[in-house]
């Protein structure tokens, strides 16, 4: 995305600008939610003029729904308070036709209330590092999840989360864990064994598709 905003800049006022992401997403992982900066001097261009040129020029899978000036003080990531996050599953047989490359296709049948007690364990402050990628450091891997629940209905299963920050790779890792207290291969009690610990024991990571970050709170 951000190559893709800043080549539609440099399009409509013939100027360089770099732009910033409140966070960054995998290949696969959709974002419908992304809120992004940047410092731009567009002469006499008024926001709406600019969010109407911006919309004209990127392509038909990128769009910029709302777009203001800011205070100097705004950063996209350091002044972002929370983030939310949304993940879908297609719980059944039959693989979906219909959006099928926004949600994870499990056609064998999942223990619901193994996931929603699993998730209930997860929130709160903890250690998250069983759910961190290796690869980004990071100063901490403590975070606290405010919100991780689990609603079943009609074969859709959608898992939100929402934290004052994510890991590398952390939403699909703990989606990839309440798949497996879903399948009946680790028990909610285990959830036990990853927080809080020396990141020994490391969580599945889901596939990126079913991924979505909604909203990110200032």
């Amino acid at each position: 995305m951000q190559g893709t905003l800043e080549e539609a800049f440099q399009k409509i006022t013939g100027k360089r600008v770099r732009v910033v992401g409140a966070g960054r997403t995998d290949s696969g992982v959709h974002a419908q939610g992304q809120v992004a900066h940047t410092i731009l001097h567009s002469g006499r261009m008024q926001p709406k003029e600019l969010l109407r040129a911006l919309n004209a020029v990127l392509p038909e899978d990128v769009a910029v729904r709302s777009l203001s000036r800011t205070p100097a003080s705004f950063h996209a990531i350091a002044s972002a308070k929370k983030k939310r996050y949304r993940y879908l599953i297609w719980n059944k047989p039959v693989r979906p036709v219909r959006d099928r490359q926004y949600m994870l296709h499990v056609p064998h049948p999942l223990d619901i209330r193994a996931m929603q007690t699993t998730a209930k364990a997860l929130r709160g402050r903890h250690n998250f590092k069983a759910f961190h990628s290796a690869g980004r450091p990071v100063r901490s891997t403590i975070r606290r999840l405010y919100r991780l629940d689990v609603r079943a209905r009609g074969g859709m299963v959608v898992i939100n989360a929402e934290a004052d920050g994510f890991l590398y790779h952390m939403v699909r890792r703990i989606v990839g864990f309440l798949l497996e207290t879903g399948r009946g291969r680790r028990k909610p009690a285990d959830t036990g064994k990853l927080l809080d610990r020396d990141g020994k024991l490391i969580a599945p990571t889901a596939p990126a598709k079913g991924l979505c970050l909604v909203k990110v709170s200032y």
